[in-house]
């Protein structure tokens, strides 16, 4: 199988898995053009980097014996933005969870999701880094076939 052909049909495979957001994602791919090629790669690396600093942070306070959900949410607010606008819809979700457990004042609801994010992230962050591998060898085209 060719390498764009295995690249589609690994797109395929994150949105089947609902992974990634299909409609977000194509719109993103389309942003991409002859002046900046590589444009998806970058913004999935910038997404990946963003969001492991983030997770960082995070970390900082999964551990304390009182959740500081405030500061916590104000990072969860960040990364919401950013995986909703890369279409990572499970980490989308995860921080929509963040945000209704808090709202509803549940610290335990809020732990878990914290820690959902994190294994959301972790799923969709090990699909990224196969498709900017194979976008390596200037193949990452729009996926337009199985459709």
């Amino acid at each position: 199988m060719a390498l764009n052909q295995q690249l589609n049909a690994h797109v395929r495979f994150m949105y089947d898995q609902g992974l990634l957001e299909e409609l977000q994602f194509d719109q993103l791919q389309q942003l991409k053009d002859a002046n900046n090629p590589d444009f998806i790669v970058d913004v999935i690396t910038l997404f990946c980097e963003d969001t492991d600093r983030i997770l960082g942070e995070l970390d900082k306070y999964k551990g304390a014996p009182v959740l500081d959900c405030y500061k916590v949410g104000a990072y969860v607010h960040q990364l919401k933005g950013s995986s909703s606008s890369v279409g990572a819809q499970r980490v989308t979700l995860a921080c929509v969870n963040f945000r209704q457990a808090f709202e509803e004042n549940d610290m335990d609801r809020c732990r878990q999701a914290v820690n959902m994010i994190s294994e959301e992230y972790s799923k969709i962050r090990k699909e990224f880094e196969k498709m900017v591998q194979g976008s390596a060898h200037g193949m990452l085209a729009k996926h337009t076939a199985e459709k």
